[in-house]
């Protein structure tokens, strides 16, 4: 982003920080009281343009969102046992959306359930999907994995059902394999969506939600930005 002098989560968006949209559907949506919110750079001025209710865990280093929910951990073990993860820089996901995530999850057994998207094609508003995960299915139409774009083929590049980075986890099983990510990857982060494979090569079962594709738009650059105002 242009603006030097924001983090990215208050970068105003129709009038407001961008994070501001996310925490009141989380609000709307009823499913937690007081989020944890993960703040790195300039983290003092997220805080002090939040407010205190929430909880504000530190990410001294950004070194991947595996990383991320693991600064989360001392916070959250043993106080939850069900963790969804969300960005501050989706702003259209809704409140329905996200009780959907939940109860989905919470209806069932598995340890992780997720959002994805299918989308036609990469052009126009859709443009930039084209830099998300792809979604790895094997011939039973099992989620097998995630391959992040930095690390796919020319082929994978071609699978049009796209990560939008919504998960539920179970809480006891996400602190234990959070441990084994590792970041022999293109980045050198530790990926929160390696889990995905993790979770397969484990026999555990994952769970996917359909959502619309709008719902899934993030904001990265200056020019998503002026894209998804225009948009809506």
């Amino acid at each position: 982003m242009k603006n030097k002098e924001l983090p990215k989560a208050l970068v105003l968006f129709k009038g407001q920080p961008l994070i501001k949209y996310l925490l009141a559907l989380i609000k709307s949506s009823g499913i937690c009281d007081k989020p944890v919110i993960v703040v790195g750079k300039m983290a003092e001025k997220v805080k002090e343009t939040l407010g205190p209710n929430y909880i504000y865990v530190f990410q001294a280093e950004q070194l991947g969102t595996g990383h991320a929910v693991m600064c989360a951990k001392g916070e959250l073990v043993g106080k939850a046992e069900n963790i969804l993860v969300l960005y501050g820089d989706q702003p259209l996901i809704t409140a329905e959306t996200i009780r959907k995530l939940a109860g989905i999850h919470l209806a069932g057994e598995q340890v992780l359930t997720m959002g994805t998207v299918q989308v036609p094609n990469f052009e126009d508003w859709r443009v930039g999907f084209s830099d998300f995960g792809r979604i790895n299915r094997d011939s039973a139409g099992k989620v097998c994995g995630i391959i992040e774009k930095k690390d796919a083929t020319a082929e994978q590049l071609n699978i049009k059902e796209i990560n939008p980075g919504y998960y539920c986890f179970k809480a006891d099983w996400l602190w234990q394999n959070l441990t084994n990510l590792k970041d022999n990857n293109a980045a050198g982060e530790l990926y929160l969506t390696d889990l995905l494979g993790l979770a397969c090569q484990q026999g555990k079962e994952i769970t996917t939600v359909e959502i619309e594709p709008k719902e899934a738009l993030g904001i990265n650059t200056e020019g998503q930005l002026e894209a998804i105002e225009k948009l809506i």
